[in-house]
């Protein structure tokens, strides 16, 4: 388990992560769901295709599922972005009268 499958799955994982970890915008929080669920397809592969790799593709799979709810949430749910808009505005404000204190 150490092929180009694996190094692609594990690059894609760690920038995946950054990309959501770094919460730039909504979008790119969503873009990075949808590298994660990329990915989560070819660790599911690598499992599936390794000698002890059940576990690893098991863990995947459900992850798969997990991801696809986050590009749902971030890119996809009309309703769940006017509530992060609402409260990403709300946001806004409170920074703004917190700095005129």
């Amino acid at each position: 388990m150490n092929g180009p499958i694996e190094w692609i799955a594990a690059i894609g994982t760690i920038v995946a992560a950054a990309m959501v970890a770094a919460d730039f915008s909504r979008r790119i929080t969503g873009f990075g769901f949808v590298l994660f669920s990329i990915v989560a397809c070819l660790w599911v592969y690598s499992g599936l295709t390794a000698p002890d790799g059940m576990p690893l593709a098991i863990q995947n799979g459900v992850l798969l599922f997990i991801n696809l709810f986050g590009v749902w949430q971030f890119l996809l749910s009309r309703k769940k972005k006017r509530e992060i808009d609402k409260a990403a505005e709300i946001a806004e404000q409170a920074k703004e009268e917190l700095a005129q204190e």
